[in-house]
């Protein structure tokens, strides 16, 4: 059960908080003072933190400071009957959660408390989690607790032993060599080498020389005789990472070394067995390739014994959270800086956004701001603008100036348009929708009935949030 501590000299108001958070099913605690606060904060449990600003003695602020010192992790909402602009900023910057001015909406104040605990929940999860990855090391820390990577690590787990040849797809950024690698650290081969190759990095005639090596004088520059990486990956695992972007040519001496595990180096005469097991990866459809006459379709099947795709981000957006917690330690390691930690609003923006990338463009991100920025707190100002803001909306045709042509109509279709790309990026969730449009959860919500616009309820009934209940 989550824990959430009010603290305010109003008896009213902590009498009714307490009624709502236990409906919620939450554990209150209450205290009428900062100083009966600071108590509880250092002997008791606490999730959350709700408190007012102004109160005799210790303030608000002074909460907000003992627990960024004491409590890092916990979040706090601060509540107030004198709000200002000026107020707010400072207590943002401070660490707060959220800034909520009196009269309040109830319903809104349940939605931001359950987004805090949820934020605090994932951050307790990636605690344990990190100590359960470092016991997976043999999965080349594949990061992930989505249905998905389940299925991943299962099927991965089922063919590691076998010798069979693997084909793992996907989109590019996906993780396909960690997949590759993962197999061949999980196989009775994980003692010998795991040989990677990148088949659309080279032109056809270095890529041959590479995958089965060359005599000395096979071509000009061949001044020594060298081993090709089919024979440096003997006993061990040959990852040809891009397949389908071979060559005819090298495609026919790919198919014949998997027939006869048998090669020749270029130039020479001599047959040199090999013991390799192939794992290729490709973001293309082979098979489409096939009917082209870009692809050799007896090497596809000699590849495809046994295949799997590996899923793009957007199908396992769970997983985000995991993966940036990861990608935060590496870096601020790396880079000798201390642990960042991100709003929730930031992982709710980077849980809408659709990552065309994947996990490759998730870790640049995570990587960017870990070099640029020297605040501790990641808000959304850190994140690159496209990801902050939906595009902007393509016009088909000019805007029609003339007799019934209506600047505010015109408007009004403007903001609706952007509100549906936002609504559609962040699969109808206003919590995550809010911040792309660089908006308020309230004023989302009155925008969205203003225009009428269908997907109002079934956000509203998947955010929990209903009308009434003003606190006065």
């Amino acid at each position: 059960m989550d824990n959430i501590l009010i603290i305010d000299d109003e008896k009213s108001l902590l009498d009714l908080l307490t009624v709502v958070f236990k409906k919620e099913g939450y554990g209150v605690k209450t205290a009428p003072s900062a100083a009966r606060g600071f108590e509880i904060l250092e002997k008791e449990e606490v999730d959350l933190v709700v408190t007012d600003i102004k109160m005799p003695g210790a303030d608000g602020m002074d909460v907000l400071r003992f627990v960024r010192q004491s409590r890092p992790g916990v979040p706090v909402i601060l509540i107030t009957a004198y709000g200002s602009i000026s107020q707010a900023v400072e207590a943002l910057k401070a660490g707060a959660l959220d800034y909520v001015v009196k009269p309040f909406d109830v319903e809104e104040l349940k939605i931001i408390a359950g987004r805090g605990l949820a934020a605090r929940r994932l951050e307790m999860e990636n605690v344990l989690l990190k100590r359960d990855l470092k016991e997976r090391y043999a999965f080349e820390q594949m990061i992930g607790k989505s249905r998905p990577m389940q299925e991943i690590y299962t099927l991965i787990e089922k063919v590691a032993d076998t010798d069979s040849t693997v084909l793992v797809t996907g989109e590019s950024g996906t993780g396909k060599e960690m997949a590759a690698r993962a197999i061949h650290y999980q196989s009775g081969r994980r003692e010998r080498p795991f040989v990677s190759i990148n088949c659309a990095a080279l032109p056809e005639n270095l890529l041959e020389s590479e995958l089965f090596g060359h005599v000395r004088g096979a071509f000009t520059g061949a001044v020594a005789e060298k081993k090709g990486m089919f024979e440096a990956a003997q006993r061990g695992t040959l990852f040809l990472d891009e397949v389908g972007e071979t060559s005819p040519w090298t495609q026919v001496k790919l198919l014949r070394a998997l027939q006869d595990r048998r090669i020749r180096r270029v130039g020479g005469t001599e047959e040199i067995a090999v013991d390799v097991r192939i794992i290729a990866a490709t973001n293309q459809d082979l098979k489409k390739r096939i009917e082209e006459g870009r692809f050799r379709e007896e090497l596809f099947y000699r590849l495809n014994v046994i295949s799997f795709e590996m899923p793009p981000l957007r199908k396992r957006i769970e997983d985000i959270p995991l993966l940036v917690a990861h990608f935060l330690q590496k870096y601020c390691d790396r880079m000798g800086k201390k642990l960042k930690r991100l709003t929730p609003d930031v992982v709710g923006i980077l849980e809408g956004y659709a990552w065309p990338g994947n996990i490759r463009e998730l870790e640049n991100v995570i990587e960017r701001i870990v070099a640029i920025e020297d605040r501790e707190t990641v808000t959304a100002g850190c994140l690159p603008r496209e990801m902050v803001a939906p595009a902007k909306p393509k016009a088909d045709t000019p805007v029609a100036f003339g007799p019934g042509f209506s600047l505010s109509n015109h408007l009004d279709e403007i903001s609706k348009s952007y509100i549906q790309e936002a609504l559609a990026a962040a699969g109808g969730n206003l919590q995550k929708a809010a911040p792309l449009l660089g908006t308020s959860y309230r004023t989302l919500r009155y925008l969205i009935g203003k225009y009428g616009l269908n997907q109002v309820r079934k956000a509203e009934r998947r955010n929990g949030a209903a009308s009434g209940n003003h606190v006065r």
